[in-house]
Order: structure tokens, then C-alpha cells, then sequence
């Protein structure tokens, strides 16, 4: 069971994190979601041109790909591993996540789309953990519950998850209102 403490000393490395590298983790935001929308531009780009059999789709593609890669740098400056890939690709299904859940309540599926729009958040809340470096492997256990929590839709859980944890923090320390 997550305690006070525990969302506590998340938020305390949120903080020493942002003061010791001078983030402005308002602009980040906005550039997080800049990127998603150039990955999704990538996807059309890529699907246009099959569609069209018009090859020049690809360098436009391209060059929203050079532009990414050069924003997704301004957010992620230390990495290990895969952690490039698997934050663009955290991104990326955050924002695909998000779309599904918009056409849901588009269709009037309130129940549907929130439980996709708090998917969507948890994998964005995700990416920032990585990548604000206050969550290590070492945070993230798997037991069943946790594990439950990406494929049930089960409100009764016996614990919180990383993902609860992260999203907590997330909303208050990343506020995209601050000027």
C-alpha cells in the first residue's frame, strides 16, 4: 500500500531532480506532447505514402523524424539501453491510447473512455518517471496485482501501483498553466 511517505519522498527527488538540472518541466510538457504529435505525423506520413504509392510521403517523413529526434533530445539527455526507444515509444502509445479514448467518448462511451484516458496518463506518467529519473527498476516490483492493473478492470486493487504512484507525482509537479 502506497503511504503519504511514499508520494512524499517521490515528490522530494522530483524536486532535488528539477532544481539540480534547472528543468522547466512546464516547457517539457509541452514539448512531450509536441512529440507525439510529430510521431503521429510520422505514422500518417508513413501510411499516406503507402496508400498513394507516392514515395515522396518519405521525405517528408523524414524530415518530421530529424525534427523529433532533435526535440526528443531536449527531454531525454541521459539514457541507458533502450530507454530512447522505449520513452518515444511510451509517447507514442500514450497519444494512440488518448486518440481511441477520445473516439469513445465521441461515441458517448464515458465509462470506455476514461478507463483508456487513465491508461493514456499512466504511460505518460511513465515516460516522465524514466526519464526524470525518479523511478528505477528497483521502484517497479511485479506481483500479481500490479500486473492486474494493466489487463483488469478491476477497481479493487490490494495495492497501488508504480503507475499510481507516478501519476500522483505527475500532477503536481508538472503543471502546464505555469507562465
Amino acid at each position: 500500500m502506497t503511504t503519504a511517505n511514499d508520494v512524499k519522498n517521490l515528490l522530494e527527488k522530483v524536486e532535488s531532480v528539477t532544481k539540480e538540472k534547472k528543468l522547466d518541466l512546464s516547457s517539457d510538457e509541452d514539448l512531450s506532447i509536441a512529440i507525439m504529435h510529430l510521431i503521429s505525423i510520422e505514422e500518417h506520413l508513413f501510411f499516406t505514402s503507402q496508400k498513394t504509392g507516392k514515395p515522396e510521403y518519405l521525405d517528408l517523413l523524414n524530415e518530421v523524424r530529424l525534427m523529433r529526434t532533435d526535440l526528443l533530445k531536449k527531454i531525454i539527455k541521459d539514457y541507458e539501453g533502450e530507454v530512447w526507444c522505449i520513452s518515444k515509444h511510451l509517447l507514442a502509445a500514450a497519444m494512440r491510447v488518448m486518440e481511441v479514448g477520445t473516439k469513445e467518448l465521441k461515441k458517448g462511451n464515458k465509462k470506455e473512455a476514461w478507463e483508456l484516458f487513465s491508461k493514456s496518463y499512466k504511460l505518460y506518467s511513465l515516460f516522465w518517471g524514466i526519464n526524470l529519473k525518479i523511478v528505477g527498476l528497483e521502484d517497479v516490483k511485479r506481483n500479481d496485482t500490479e500486473v492486474a492493473l494493466l489487463t483488469e478492470k478491476s477497481e479493487k486493487k490490494s495495492s497501488v501501483s508504480i503507475f499510481d504512484k507516478l501519476g500522483a507525482v505527475v500532477q503536481k509537479v508538472i503543471d502546464c498553466c505555469k507562465e
